[in-house]
């Protein structure tokens, strides 16, 4: 494993170049999301049918550029996000191990400590890990969900006319001050905390059982299979409070009060399947964006510790410390 630090520098690579492919199926999902809010199905438009529609007519309407709308801020919070999910990821799971099996992390670096496996504390390292990144992240986040959002042609939801995203952020930041900037952080963080605690345990798990029970060896073939895994996972979790994450973002003033108002007047006026509205194309984002990420993950954390042996003389016993 990487120090703390090669693991965040790796990570947030791997996760701009999962994001550079994965982005414009995030458009259509948000956009999914939105469509028909608080709307009876009878009632809501149809203006985006599902994932591939979604493609073709943002594609015909707006072009490359609406389908990539807020890449940019994509980009900064990737970085925050997975390094920060995969930088701490190990640290915590460490000291958290060290605990469980009372060891002290100071006087030596116990190979069981980092070796022991448990389901819970993977869990929560993961969610952990995942809330920090959320947190440092959210302002990003919030930008690149109101860019994702406009359209000149066939707009859904409330409609934020940025130029830029530092033009969003300059806004927001004038309108409401910090607090605004940090307006959905809560259900931000129950989001990737939630997709968190079952990314990287699913990913590690499917790993250690398909080197078990196939003849796969260490590489891209069992890197590809684990994230699959990981992704599908991840997706099924994740989404209802994903769909509350994106109408929270998008809001203007006051409409929801909270996350749960939120879910609540979503359900009663939708229909309890409303939270997985866009279901399809956020699975169609998020696998290839997990086979991407874990995979050049792998990649980069192995080219991260050949750096920091050869140019760091960084010794591999205090590699995850």
């Amino acid at each position: 494993m990487s120090t703390t630090i090669g693991s965040f520098i790796a990570g947030g690579i791997a996760a701009c170049g999962a994001v550079t492919v994965t982005h414009s199926f995030e458009t259509v999902k948000i956009r999914l999301q939105l469509q028909g809010e608080l709307q009876t199905k009878r009632d809501a438009p149809k203006l985006y049918r599902g994932v591939l529609h979604g493609v073709r007519v943002i594609y015909h309407n707006e072009g490359m550029k609406g389908l990539l709308r807020g890449l940019s801020c994509a980009y900064i919070y990737q970085m925050t996000l997975n390094g920060c999910r995969l930088g701490f990821y190990d640290p915590i799971r460490t000291h958290l191990n060290a605990l469980a099996l009372n060891r002290d992390l100071s006087s030596s670096h116990d190979s069981a400590v980092k070796a022991y496996q448990s389901l819970p504390i993977n869990i929560a390292s993961g969610a952990t890990s995942g809330i920090l990144g959320a947190a440092a992240g959210s302002p990003f986040f919030l930008v690149k969900t109101r860019l994702q959002s406009f359209s000149p042609f066939l707009p859904v939801g409330t409609q934020h006319n940025y130029t830029t995203a530092w033009d969003g952020l300059s806004k927001i930041y004038s309108a409401e001050g910090v607090r605004g900037l940090y307006r959905g952080i809560g259900p931000a963080m129950i989001r990737t905390g939630f997709g968190s605690s079952v990314q990287l345990p699913t990913y590690f798990l499917a790993k250690r059982q398909l080197q078990k029970h196939t003849s796969l060896a260490e590489g891209p073939a069992l890197h590809l299979l684990s994230s699959a895994c990981s992704g599908i996972v991840v997706c099924i979790v994740m989404h209802p409070p994903d769909t509350v994450m994106s109408r929270m973002y998008n809001q203007t003033g006051n409409l929801y009060s909270g996350a749960f108002d939120c879910l609540y007047r979503t359900v009663k006026t939708e229909g309890l399947l409303a939270v997985y509205k866009g279901f399809f194309a956020h699975l169609a984002r998020i696998l290839p964006h997990t086979i991407l990420t874990l995979s050049l993950a792998e990649q980069t954390m192995r080219v991260m510790r050949r750096f920091e042996e050869s140019a760091l003389g960084i010794p591999d016993k205090l590699k995850g410390a």
